[in-house]
């Protein structure tokens, strides 16, 4: 085989074959040998590749690659694999940085006129953050819009003509016929679909697939498939790949599931092998494979906060206003003032007595939870609030095994805790504050780390970040920042940039005005 100026010559045994099936080819003569010439384009590789000729991606060779980074090994695999198959899986793990390559994907077709316009289904928290940002900085001949806000507003957002269209979830239910009437809407993204749809009786899952099954081109994006039982595939597969599981769940169940009592069952034991083969095709890279990745990869969640959590913190911030302008915050006071925007972003305040006021955060705990169930190791949680350690441990237990570290944890159950974590089963889950935990420890057992609201420290982020960052750590580690006001998204800044606090009231309200 040799691909030269745009084609691929072949050595073939039997050339008509290739000549029969692709108008395109031509053979030519070489000193004696006939040869064939099939131009190296998407459509003619993809035959070639059904004939059981594997012929390199054209993507490979003529795609310029936009984006502020040189793409990695496993990224230029994975975006080759999705412009191969019009219906696949990509199951890299979390922190592989997929979006990128799913954006590669469609920027490639869309470039060689194999797709039009768009629409990604993802989790609310990232939307903007993730989604958004990678179009924003690595796209800049991109055009898209987040469907996100009132009904009217997400109709109206659709009508707009751009490249790309980027929706909850739970949005896709408003805008389901409407997608389904865009003919130039041909590609679609359901990212993180095992949270999303691995229940084929939610009104989610049947506006994803009246939306979007009938698209052309549909991928599935999640680095745990089946995050319950080997069951949770077959919802994802009939709106991906329909064909390749039986039309009813029950079937399926008995196919990976064997009854031990009237109401247990277990997996069978080649259900995980069931679950591959139904899930195809696929592409996999375990984060520990992709040894070109940074050693740390940082990410950002975007949450809303509640209608009472939106209350208390608009009137905390109009009385830190009222003070600012009073002239009653100082540069020794001014940390400590903006980090009671952040405890209301948490969750729990505090009285006029001292006294703890939980303030229900449900969207926050949610993503929590997806972050925790995506990893595919332990996870550590840091809470900027003793107050809050409790609430979010509490709903975190339901689901996982947790254990709480704050300056109330005494040496010797700190000494217990660090070491079952480390080297036992359980705990799967740390719920700290970063300053008990920030310097000297080593817990490598865990990979990702999820800030539930930022510290008021940048030298206190790094150190807890580095916990996990040590020798001895085999996986690449992935930081998760959670934020859903302008008080945590300029004091995440701050420590990205390792600046102090200064200031930092002045900027929260120049965003907010």
């Amino acid at each position: 085989m040799l691909i030269r100026q745009g084609k691929v010559v072949l050595n073939l045994t039997d050339p008509d074959k290739v000549l029969a099936v692709i108008p395109t080819a031509r053979t030519i003569q070489y000193k004696g040998e006939t040869l064939v010439v099939v131009p190296h384009h998407m459509d003619e590789t993809k035959v070639l590749f059904n004939m059981g000729i594997d012929v390199p991606s054209p993507v490979g060779f003529y795609y310029n690659w936009p984006g502020r980074f040189k793409p990695y090994p496993h990224q230029i695999a994975t975006t080759e694999f999705l412009a191969k198959h019009p219906r696949a899986y990509c199951l890299n793990d979390m922190g592989t940085m997929k979006t990128l390559s799913g954006l590669w994907a469609y920027d490639y077709l869309r470039s060689v006129g194999k797709a039009k316009r768009l629409i990604v289904a993802s989790p609310l928290s990232t939307l903007e953050r993730a989604w958004g940002d990678e179009i924003f900085r690595n796209f800049p001949h991109l055009t898209f819009s987040v469907l996100h806000g009132s009904r009217d507003r997400r109709f109206k957002l659709l009508e707009q003509e751009v490249d790309i269209y980027i929706i909850n979830h739970d949005g896709v239910k408003i805008l389901a016929d409407a997608i389904l009437a865009r003919d130039d809407i041909d590609i679609g993204i359901i990212d993180e679909i095992s949270q999303a749809a691995r229940n084929a009786s939610t009104d989610r899952w049947k506006a994803l697939k009246k939306a979007l099954t009938p698209k052309p081109i549909l991928w599935g994006f999640t680095g745990t498939p089946i995050p319950n039982e080997p069951t949770d595939a077959w919802a994802q597969c009939r709106l991906v790949t329909p064909a390749t599981v039986p039309p009813y769940f029950t079937a399926f169940k008995d196919m990976t599931m064997k009854r031990i009592t009237t109401f247990k069952f277990v997996p069978r034991e080649d259900a995980l092998e069931t679950v591959s083969n139904v899930m195809q095709p696929a592409i996999r890279f375990k984060r520990e494979e992709c040894i070109d990745l940074p050693p740390v990869v940082f990410e950002t969640r975007s949450v809303e906060m509640s209608k009472d959590q939106k209350e208390a913190y608009k009137s905390m911030l109009t009385k830190l206003h009222a003070e600012y302008e009073g002239g009653m915050i100082t540069a020794m006071n001014e940390a400590v003032k903006a980090m009671k925007l952040i405890q209301i972003a948490c969750g729990v305040v505090y009285d006029n007595e001292g006294n703890d006021v939980v303030i229900p955060s449900p969207d926050r705990l949610a993503v929590t939870r997806e972050i925790i169930e995506e990893a595919g190791s332990k996870v550590i949680v840091f809470v900027p609030f003793t107050s809050a350690l409790e609430s979010v441990a509490e709903y975190l237990r339901k689901h996982f095994t947790v254990e709480i570290v704050s300056g109330k944890t005494g040496k010797g159950e700190r000494d217990r805790i660090f070491g079952a974590f480390q080297n036992g089963k359980d705990p799967h889950v740390i719920v700290a504050n970063a300053g008990t935990m920030s310097h000297g420890l080593t817990l490598t057992a865990a990979s990702v780390i999820i800030w539930f609201a930022p510290p008021n420290s940048a030298e206190t982020y790094e150190q807890a970040c580095a916990r996990i960052t040590r020798p001895g750590q085999k996986l690449n580690q992935l930081i998760v920042n959670i934020e859903g006001s302008a008080a945590e998204r300029a004091l995440y800044k701050r420590q990205e940039g390792k600046s102090n606090t200064q200031g930092l009231l002045l900027e929260i309200f120049k965003e907010k005005m």
